[in-house]
Formats: C-alpha cells, structure tokens, sequence
C-alpha cells in the first residue's frame, strides 16, 4: 500500500511507524486513521515483523484530532460514528497485536494523540515532550482509550485531574506518576527508542505475545480466571521453538537465537 500521510518502513525485524503530517503536528483524520489501520494489520500479518516503533514527524508527536475536519459544520457530523470508525480500530489494533510496540514522543501528545501513545506497550518521551488531555477544553470527553488507560496508569484521583483540568503535564511528570516508561533527551530519543525495538524484535516474539495477552486480560479477569489463562498460556510457551532454543542457549553458556516461534 501506499501512504499518504504516514511514513512505513520495516528494518532488523521492527515495523517503523511515523505520523507524516508535521505541519499540523501529526493531527489525525480520517484518511490518515485508515493509514495506521493498515500499518498495524501489516505488522500484524507479517512474520518478520516481530515489534512495532510509533513515532512522530517533526516537533510534535500528535496534537489528536485535525479539528478542520470535526468543526461545526465540517464533514464530520456524528461524533460517535468518527470514534467508531477512525479511533477505536486502532486501540483495538494496538492491543491486539501481539509483538511489543515501542511508542516515542517526540514533542506534544494531546487529546487523541496522548491517548495512542498510551494504548502502546513501552513509551519513551523526549525530555521536552509533554501530555495533556486537551478535550475539556473544548467540551469533549476522553477518547482513543483515554478513559480506560488513565486510570489504570495513574489511578482514580490523577486520572480524574487530567481528564477534568487538562493539565498540560512534563515527560518528567509523567514518568514520576507512571504514565509512561521513561524519558530521555530529544537528541537520543530516536536511537534509544530504535535500540529498544531491535532489542525486543529479537527476543522471544511468541512469548512477549503472549505475556501481551496476559496483561490485558489481567485489566478485567478474576484471580481464578487470570491463573487458569496464565497455565494455559505457559503451555503454549512451553511448547514454542523459542522455549527450546533458550533452554538450549543457557546449558550451553551461549547467546540464544530466538526466531520468534
């Protein structure tokens, strides 16, 4: 496929992602949402690919939904149905996909745009990125995950302060509250978070997959239920080329070579 507004590539087993709007800082609409739909079906179909690097062109990362298009009057007229259509397939594609996605901030996350970067597995953020759920300001609500993710990060009382004050918050801060990874300087973000996905592209992609779906479940399942999905998973693991490559590795005293299987 050919891409418009993102930018895709795929080097050392990791599917590189970038937002390709820099002069509306990434601002996500529709054409660009079915873009990253497609990428992450990409990603999820094709065995070399075995982790996901999201990142953003220019000085921001994503400033959330391009308003020209949702505007009184614009083409966008039922809210729920956008949601339905441009946002909530990519959480779901997110989440569902499992090889690790690495998520790099590398200047503003707001609104929509902070809420895709937490719906990825690790987010490293440039020291001057910053956070801010935008949609109080102008009468909107918490999407693209924002309400089920927050709370879940930073419990009730934060989530709640984000969400209603939007509050423009630091890469510092947000890694104090644990929203997010870790930071670093602008200057080494891309490399930091290039060394990362090369990392888990060459780990053991079954199990990082399926540690995925334990994690989710773990946000919703029941002690009994989630120990029953953790010995069903452990014997799917247990049975993987890559369990016996690192069991093999570590009596031999060698580097394993896992192949994702």
């Amino acid at each position: 496929m050919t891409y418009r507004f993102i930018l895709f590539e795929v080097d050392q087993g990791v599917a590189r992602i970038t937002l390709n709007r820099p002069d509306v800082l990434n601002s996500i609409h529709t054409a660009m949402s079915g873009e990253i739909q497609e990428a992450l079906m990409h990603a999820a179909r094709e065995r070399e690919i075995r982790a996901v690097l999201l990142t953003g062109m220019g000085r921001g990362f994503c400033a959330g939904q391009d308003l020209d298009e949702v505007r009184p009057g614009a083409t966008v007229n039922d809210f729920a149905a956008h949601a339905r259509k441009a946002y909530t397939p990519i959480v779901r594609g997110l989440r569902a996909l499992e090889k690790p996605v690495i998520c790099a901030v590398n200047g503003v996350a707001a609104g929509a745009g902070a809420n895709l970067a937490l719906a990825c597995d690790l987010v490293l953020a440039a020291e001057e990125a910053s956070f801010v759920q935008v949609f109080a300001k102008i009468g909107l609500v918490p999407d693209t995950g924002g309400s089920f993710f927050l709370p879940r990060l930073v419990g009730l009382a934060r989530a709640t302060a984000l969400a209603m004050l939007a509050e423009k918050i630091t890469a510092a801060q947000a890694v104090d509250i644990g929203l997010i990874y870790r930071s670093c300087p602008a200057a080494s973000l891309d490399a930091e978070a290039s060394k990362l996905a090369v990392h888990l592209a060459a780990q053991p992609t079954l199990g990082l997959g399926l540690t995925k779906r334990l994690l989710n479940a773990a946000w919703v399942n029941d002690l009994e239920t989630q120990l029953e999905l953790e010995a069903e998973c452990q014997g799917a693991a247990g049975r993987s080329a890559d369990y016996a490559e690192g069991v093999a590795a570590f009596l031999a005293k060698r580097k394993p070579v896992f192949t994702g299987q």
